[in-house]
């Protein structure tokens, strides 16, 4: 295991505390718009913006790399990104907020890029498994430190934002002094979301549902606990609960499809997802504050690990040359979700109440649940005899570097 991530510990190094950074503002955004009186639509909006940004990051910041390389680039998107939480304390708007989610997105998907490319060029087929698992791990792991860190000072006050700021210019210094060789242009295929349904619909329909639930978590969660508590205590510790428990059961959910059914394991984890969305979503002001937290775990627990599990799920059905396509098509068919589930979560609190956030979680697993089960009654779905590990499936869910491999390959088709 040592000699596995010695060669990449200045790029987990760097991710740890730039992701610690992006914990800390995806709790903090939300809170301090509550306190600002902010419409939720317009809070819902902010989160949408911000996977907007990180799509158009994933597809188009290969270009930015190519033209001027990857610690460059590294270097520019941390400046930008660290400047915006600055910007953030000074421009307190609506609309200037979104614009700024949009730019955040866009450049942490660019330094995902640079990240994982180097990783995937430091890794070999027999390594890569436990690197990316590894990674994945981190990012969860520094999430839940960044939401923690809210609990320091008043997000009324401009402290939170500035600490956010410093951990996103910290974290550039690792990688910019790294000795490791910056990665080659890889090869890929272009994305093909046709070809992406035909080989696997309930995959295809597991990652979208996934994107569409937790998008509208991510960006209004906070917005969901200050109704049940006032303060910010409740919001870290529910955020950080709902982390933690996503990164303790990514493994074991995922070991569990491995070795019985990948579809069953998908179908379990949508319907207990569905029951503990309504548990929190109906029942919000009975519950203590232990009881909230621990269904923050739960909810975690399981909507977490839906992505990865229909990654790997997908991937079982796809041919070896198919595994970035397929990969890459899935991440866009999360970040279609999550880009609209945060505002048809906005119309539902605004109309009902705040609690529908997971009501209309719980009724995004229950009818992705319900298109799993009926793809079981078709003749041609069967389960693989022999599916892909686990661990390459989670390697392969770290694809803004792969999108960005098929953006270089269409270039150079074109100038050749």
């Amino acid at each position: 295991m040592k000699n596995t991530l010695a060669p990449v510990a200045a790029l987990l190094i760097s991710a740890s505390i730039l992701l610690t950074g992006q914990g800390l503002q995806g709790t903090l955004l939300p809170v301090r718009a509550s306190l600002e009186a902010f419409p939720t639509f317009a809070i819902a909006a902010m989160g949408a913006a911000y996977f907007v940004g990180f799509t158009l990051g994933c597809l188009k910041g290969g270009d930015l790399v190519r033209r001027v390389g990857h610690v460059r680039v590294f270097l520019a998107m941390s400046a930008l990104a660290s400047a915006s939480p600055l910007v953030h304390a000074l421009v307190v708007q609506p609309v200037a907020w979104g614009l700024l989610r949009l730019v955040t997105g866009f450049c942490f998907a660019v330094l995902y890029v640079v990240i994982e490319s180097w990783l995937n060029e430091r890794s070999s087929n027999q390594t890569r498994g436990i690197v990316f698992s590894t990674y994945a791990m981190i990012t969860l792991t520094v999430f839940a430190i960044g939401q923690m860190l809210t609990l320091l000072y008043d997000p009324a006050d401009f402290e939170l934002f500035l600490i956010a700021s410093v951990l996103v210019s910290i974290g550039a210094v690792p990688i910019a002094l790294s000795k490791a060789p910056s990665p080659e242009l890889p090869q890929s295929a272009s994305i093909d979301i046709p070809r992406l349904f035909k080989v696997s619909p309930s995959g295809s329909i597991g990652c979208l549902f996934a994107g569409l639930a937790n998008g509208a978590f991510w960006s209004l969660a906070p917005v969901f606990t200050g109704s049940i508590s006032e303060g910010t205590s409740l919001a870290a510790w529910f955020m950080t609960s709902a982390v933690v428990g996503g990164a303790v059961l990514q493994w074991p959910i995922g070991l569990l499809s491995d070795k019985y059914s990948r579809r069953g394991t998908l179908i379990a984890v949508t319907i207990a997802g569905c029951a503990v969305g309504l548990a929190l979503g109906l029942y919000p002001g009975e519950m203590s504050f232990l009881t909230v937290n621990i269904l923050g775990a739960a909810w975690g627990a399981l909507a977490f690990p839906l992505y990865t599990v229909s990654v790997a799920y997908a991937n079982d059905h796809a041919e070896s040359h198919e595994y970035v396509t397929v990969s890459s098509g899935l991440l866009l068919m999360y970040g279609v979700g999550a880009t609209i589930g945060p505002f048809i979560a906005s119309a539902l609190m605004t109309f009902r109440n705040d609690g529908y956030l997971f009501v209309y979680a719980a009724i995004t697993h229950g009818v992705a649940a319900l298109y799993i089960l009926f793809r079981t009654t078709q003749s041609e779905v069967t389960d693989i005899d022999h599916p892909i590990s686990f661990s390459d499936a989670l390697a392969a869910t770290q694809t803004a570097s792969h999108i960005y491999e098929e953006e270089i390959l269409q270039e150079d088709e074109e100038v050749t």
